[in-house]
């Protein structure tokens, strides 16, 4: 008969085992989302009079690594960009602008965008992303910043003056850091508030959490 000892620490092993396999399940291979345009700045980014832009995000999660793909259409020929994952989105889950919103938080560069002549663009990249993208900076602060949203700045400021954009003031989304104003970006769950690059979310924390 087993003591009550090694019953306790059984019934122990076995509750972080389902808890670690249940953490696993969780965990998505695949998601796909929208990025949604900057209302102030769609004129900018857009065919006059043409169809709403639009950009499409597919991740896939692989053993090493993590590929995204992101396609993007009905944008002004030519225009430039640059893409970034970042802490926090300036929407919220409905696509509005967030009145609380102060700044992106910790930003991550991983990307050139271009649209073509037919204003449309792909771009695929490698990198860790689902669940377990951060950031940190030991002289800033002891904690770990993860960028959950991703989103892609214009390039070129003047291509948003047009828009009300100052050029005087750019932002540092590119690699000179002299980018123009975000052009789109994802928005986070209306429940959890974390980005969609967080595919499994610990909501017994305040705030949510992500499991990695």
């Amino acid at each position: 008969m087993m003591s009550s000892n090694k019953l306790v620490l059984a019934v122990a092993a076995f509750a972080s085992f389902a808890m670690m396999s249940l953490s696993a399940a969780a965990q998505e291979n695949e998601t796909e989302f929208d990025l949604v345009p900057i209302g102030k700045n769609l004129a900018c980014l857009g065919v006059p009079n043409g169809p709403t832009p639009t950009a499409h995000v597919t991740v896939k999660r692989g053993v090493f690594n993590d590929t995204l793909t992101i396609e993007g259409a009905n944008i002004k020929p030519h225009l430039a960009f640059d893409m970034f994952t970042v802490q926090r989105s300036s929407l919220l889950a409905n696509g509005t602008p967030d009145p609380a919103f102060k700044n992106f938080g910790f930003a991550w560069y991983q990307s050139d965008l271009q649209a073509g002549a037919a204003g449309k663009f792909k771009v695929t990249i490698k990198t860790i992303l689902l669940d377990q993208i951060f950031g940190f900076d030991p002289d800033l602060s002891k904690k770990n910043f993860n960028t959950f949203n991703l989103g892609f700045w214009f390039n070129n400021p003047a291509d948003a003056a047009a828009c009300g954009f100052d050029v005087t003031k750019p932002t540092p989304f590119n690699g000179e850091h002299k980018a123009g104003p975000a052009a789109m970006i994802s928005v986070p769950d209306a429940v959890t508030g974390l980005g969609p690059l967080c595919t499994n979310p610990n909501k017994l924390t305040n705030p949510a959490t992500c499991n990695p």
